[in-house]
This record gives C-alpha cells, structure tokens and sequence, in this order.
C-alpha cells in the first residue's frame, strides 16, 4: 500500500510515515495541499491522509480540487477539536472518514486499511455492473461480422480466450461481450488491470489473503478470482505480469485452484479467464519475460481486433452510434455533420482507432458551432493550433520559439513547457492519449487531468 501524508506540521508527517513503514506501508510526505496535488498528479497512491488547515489552500479546498481532477484516490481527513464541523462539511464534499488530533496511530491503521479494501471492492463493483458499450462492436464489414460469430461461438464453449490488438480497438469491450452473451452473462465480470496494480499488491488482489499473512493484514480478503464466482475474469494487460506471478496464473490455468496468500488449503474457482494485451507476447517469449507455457494455456481461442484502417466502410455507421451516445451523455441535439466532414474521417488513418475517433466527435462536439460539425471542428486534433486557442483565456501562453533559445526575453516557464510537450506529444500520436502518455514517460491518467486541469 502507499499513502500520502498531507500536513504542514513536520513532526507529524514523519513520525506517521515511520510508523506506517513499520506497517509495510510506503508514504510519503508534503507540506501543503499544492505539493500534495502535485504528487497526486503524478504518482499512484492507495490513499490520502490530509490536514484540514495548510497555509494557503485549505484541506477542504484541496479535497475540492481532487473530486475536480477525477482522482479516485480515497481520502482521510485530519481535525482539531474545533474543525469538527469542517471535517463533516469535508464528508459531505467526498472524504471518505475524519479523524480528530491527537489520535491513536493503531485507529488511523484501521481506518487506512478500511478506506482501501473499500475503495478495492467498490472497482469490483463497478467493474462487474459496467454496462457493455457497443459502439466499438458496431460495424456491417465482413470482418466484424466474422468477429461477431466467433465471439457467439467463444462464449458459448466456455474456453479461455486471449484478445489481441492495438490500443482503442475495444478489447475489454470484446470480453465484455463474450461474458454477456455467455451462459453465466448473470455472475460477475471482474476486470482488472494488470499494469494498474503495484507489483506487492498483485498476488493478494487476484488470489486474496488469510488474516494474519502479513503485517497489516487484519481479515480474510477475497481475491478477483473468487469474487467473479462462476463469472468471467478479464486481465487486461496481460504481458505486463512479472514473472513469479505468470508461475501462479500458469497453476490456476492448470488446476482450477487458488491458494491464498498465508493459506494452506486449495479453493477450486470456476470463472473463465480472459486476458488481453496490445504487446507482441511471442517476442516477449523470445526475450525471456513471459513464460511460453503460460502463452499456450492463455491462447486457447485467439479474438483479434481488428484496427478502424481495416474497416473503413463502417466508420459511417461508427459515427451516428458514437454521436448518439455523447449527445445523450452532454445533454443536447444531435448535430448534423456539414459537407465533406464524413469523407474526411473516411479518409484518416484512425491510429488511435474507435477510442481515437471518439474523442474527435467528443471534440467536435464542444467546438461545433450550432447544429452543424464542420471540416474544422474534426480536424483540430491534426492541424498545429496555437495554446492560446486551446487554453483557458487566462491561462498563460506557451513562449514561442525553441524551448532552449538563449536570447529570449522571457524564458518559457516549466508549465509552458509541460503543456507544450504533452499537446505535441498528442498530435504526434493522433489524439491517443495512452501512446501519448508512453512517449512522454507518464501514466494516462496524468495527460488525462492535466487536459482536466487545462479545460480541454
């Protein structure tokens, strides 16, 4: 587990971070909400513990500012005896529990470990009853139509099926669909993220654990495995399982058993295991970081999605299903699209694919003037369009000019240059906010709050 440790109080922020290590578990430190936004941004915690009172923004401004970026992170909030009223306004606002100074660190544990294995099974939850969209399914190409019968022949056999393909084609909307059209459409679907997961909390989070298996481990805890029951279990990112874990996932496969982590005894799991990857998992073989008996038990039955280039005739019908969904989502009238526009997303490569071409209606959408899209609104994620069109009014504009031009008059601050390389990073990779994020050595959800932050 990490955690992040709010307070302005020196002190306080150390002796709770020793602690919490004794606990194994990592945390670290920022003196006020600025800097604790800034790591939030950038690193992945498990939770916050925050100060209601920092010098310049207060712990309930920050608490806003984190349910404004869309950080899922659960959040404990920190009060004197007289903020007791500002710790219920902060409940109100989206912390998740408060405690009062001076407080017992054995009930801050508890509290900690209580908001995780909360905010775990609320994923599950949400994983589970996520409708399946349809649109990256929609099409009347003959691939589509040929990838339409096997996925009824997958999901009628009950076999274990690697999907392959490239990023936006709708892999998890594939296994989604196999599950719904599958015999046990009603038991859980559980997704999950391989590459998401910190490498220590991995074999607890798909096998579960036993009280007691570890320090802080408080309770028994269900993995995703036995959480799915007789459902299906969609691991996304599969070529991203460290090795050790591929031998116990090579176990499952082969006795249908799990053993939890500190258990002894061997519980039987019927949910059928799909996985997912846009890696070349056979050159991974090839160089020594996935197991070839594991590929073979994974790969079963081979779903391959097929990339938007290779079915253009469908982007017609693509477009009026993915419209219909983003109007009724803002809450406005389809708009109609002007002359030419349809032959322009015809002609485009899509390198994003169907995720790709949703954010461009989505742009369009918010650019489009009236009831009409026009040539300009779907190409503005391909032409260079100044920062000053993209940014708030009051945001500062980029410096013109290369980054490092010695005779400038003003130099480009860190922010300018920041938002310089991620919107070119973006066109670069065409709107693809995930290779986007690769290029530049960040995680998706950082590009994805700092266009929040940008109003983009």
């Amino acid at each position: 587990m990490r955690a992040l440790i709010v307070d302005d109080e020196k002190n306080i922020r150390e002796s709770l971070k020793k602690y919490l290590g004794l606990e194994d578990i990592e945390a670290a430190g920022a003196e006020s909400a600025e800097e604790g936004l800034a790591l939030l941004e950038k690193e992945r915690y498990d939770a916050v513990i925050l100060d209601l009172k920092l010098p310049g923004m207060s712990g309930l401004d920050a608490l806003e500012k984190i349910q404004q970026r869309g950080i899922l992170t659960p959040v404990l909030m920190i009060s004197a005896h007289g903020q007791i009223p500002d710790a219920v306004a902060a409940l109100k606002s989206g912390a998740k529990d408060y405690l009062v100074k001076p407080f017992d660190p054995a009930e801050l544990l508890i509290k900690l470990r209580g908001l995780v294995e909360d905010r775990r099974r609320e994923s599950v939850i949400e994983a589970g009853n996520r409708s399946c969209p349809q649109s990256a399914m929609t099409g009347q190409t003959a691939v589509m139509l040929r990838l339409s019968q096997q996925i009824d022949r997958i999901a009628a056999a009950d076999v274990t099926v690697l999907i392959t393909g490239e990023s936006g084609t709708g892999k998890e909307v594939a296994a989604r669909e196999i599950h719904a059209r599958s015999p046990h459409a009603e038991e859980p679907f559980a997704a999950v993220n391989i590459g998401g997961i910190h490498e220590g909390l991995m074999e607890s989070e798909l096998f579960g654990h036993e009280k007691g298996s570890f320090t802080g481990a408080m309770a028994r805890k269900q993995g995703l495995f036995e959480l799915a029951g007789r459902g299906t279990i969609f691991l996304d990112e599969v070529g991203e399982m460290p090795a050790a874990l591929q031998v116990k996932l090579l176990r499952v496969l082969q006795e249908k058993k799990i053993r939890r982590l500190g258990g002894s005894a061997d519980i039987p799991v019927n949910a059928r295991i799909i996985s997912a990857t846009n890696r070349d998992l056979e050159k991974l073989i090839q160089e020594g970081r996935f197991r070839e008996d594991l590929y073979y038990r994974l790969n079963v039955f081979r779903l391959v999605m097929p990339p938007l280039r290779e079915r253009h005739e469908d982007i017609p019908l693509l477009t009026g299903r993915l419209l219909e969904k983003l109007c009724r989502r803002m809450g406005r009238p389809r708009p109609r699209l002007a002359d030419g526009v349809m032959d322009t997303l015809r002609g485009y490569s899509f390198p994003g694919n169907v995720r790709e071409l949703e954010n461009i209606l989505e742009r369009a959408l918010i650019y489009c003037a009236g009831g009409v899209i026009t040539q300009e609104d779907v190409s503005l994620h391909r032409r260079e369009i100044p920062l000053r069109e993209l940014l708030p009014q009051d945001a500062p504009p980029a410096q013109p000019g290369p980054l490092s031009a010695p005779d400038a008059a003003e130099p480009p601050s860190l922010d300018d240059i920041e938002r310089r390389a991620i919107l070119d990073a973006l066109e670069r990779c065409g709107g693809n906010r995930t290779k986007a994020a690769e290029t530049l050595g960040l995680s998706r959800k950082t590009i994805l709050n700092k266009l929040r932050s940008w109003g983009m």
